[in-house]
């Protein structure tokens, strides 16, 4: 008896340590899936169902697997708890934690599909970080929710089902990184948060959603946009930080001394939030002119939810030293700029990376 208690003590210890699902039999008939935990609202809780305040990532991962009912039937789920951060707290020591722990899962045989429970405020530019640095063509999936576990009609587990899913299904391979919410899945190239409170709020509104998953059942109807993955020339192999890069909002009247406290703060790039086609008072353009003389990447984006930022429209990119964001929004093109820092580049070779990713 105390040599079976032996035995199965260290099991315990590592899953409470770790909250990795490790007790359950494994079913050699399923895939395997690993789900990553981040935090957010997904892992919140609040005093009561019916209040709007709640504190973002208070439950670890082994409870919300085990609040999915049927998951089990999907997949062999095991999950370890990366962070638990409200998304606003996501970090970039977080992402390269996330990316290296992804990369090294999927070089697994016996590991089929990731999914990354995470907060809405940021979960698009995690994804698409993803999408950059993941080096497999194995399905890697984010999911999260717009209410806590503890809030009535709380829809985390159905989306947590639903992502496990798409992880563990073959015919997710091959479409980078994905967001499955509200029985959508997304593209991380084109997904954003359109909306503060509804669960309707990530959409893909240049290229559209993806697919679809109900209840567990999903159909693709394209593939996705832009260069990804396996395909990536981006590595956080050995990185242990990314270049700073700076986002400034425009709107009208706004000071150029913005430009310039953010080169004295040492920023290796800037991306301007423009109004309209990435537009900026004459003041900005030139503060922003200087800061390119000096080195630091200018990338033109724009505060407009859809369209494209075009090169040499309105503004004379040639003359002005800076780059067009074509379709990436601000928050993007800061997570594609930063990567692209990482190693000495002209403007020619960082505007191509703008129009391929």
């Amino acid at each position: 008896m105390k040599r079976k208690v032996y035995k199965v003590l260290p099991v315990l210890v590592v899953s409470i340590i770790f909250g990795i699902n490790i007790l359950k039999a494994q079913n050699p008939d399923l895939p395997n899936v690993v789900i990553l935990a981040t935090g957010g609202t997904i892992a919140g809780s609040a005093e009561t169902g019916t209040q709007a305040g709640y504190t973002s990532g208070q439950i670890g991962i082994q409870t919300m697997i085990e609040a999915v009912p049927g998951i089990d039937q999907l997949a062999n789920v095991t999950g370890e708890q990366i962070s638990n951060v409200g998304s606003q707290d996501m970090s970039v020591k977080i992402w390269l934690s996330l990316a290296n722990r992804i990369n090294e899962l999927l070089a697994k045989d016996d590991v089929d599909g990731i999914v990354i429970t995470h907060g809405t405020d940021t979960q698009e530019e995690t994804a698409f970080f993803l999408n950059l640095v993941v080096k497999s063509n194995k399905p890697v999936v984010t999911t999260g929710s717009m209410r806590p576990s503890t809030a009535v009609s709380a829809e985390g587990p159905l989306n947590l089902y639903n992502a496990v899913a798409v992880a563990a299904n073959p015919e997710s391979k091959g479409h980078g990184v994905m967001v499955v919410m509200n029985d959508q899945i997304l593209g991380a190239h084109s997904v954003t948060k359109t909306n503060t409170t509804s669960v309707q709020t990530f959409m893909a509104p240049g290229h559209g959603q993806m697919g679809a998953v109900i209840y567990g059942k999903l159909e693709f109807y394209r593939t996705p946009h832009g260069i990804h993955t396996t395909d990536s020339e981006f590595s956080v192999d050995g990185v242990t930080q990314l270049p700073r890069v700076d986002i400034i909002y425009a709107c009208a009247d706004c000071s150029a001394d913005l430009i310039d406290l953010s080169v004295k703060a040492g920023a290796k790039g800037i991306v301007i939030a423009g109004v309209g086609n990435g537009n900026m008072t004459a003041e900005m353009l030139e503060a922003s002119k200087k800061a390119a003389e000096k080195g630091v990447v200018v990338v033109r984006s724009t505060r407009v939810p859809t369209g494209y930022v075009l090169r040499n429209a309105e503004i004379n990119d040639d003359d002005n030293h800076t780059i067009a964001s074509d379709e990436l929004n601000a928050q993007k093109s800061r997570v594609l700029l930063m990567l692209a820092l990482l190693k000495q580049r002209d403007n020619a070779n960082i505007q191509e990376l703008f129009f391929n990713y």
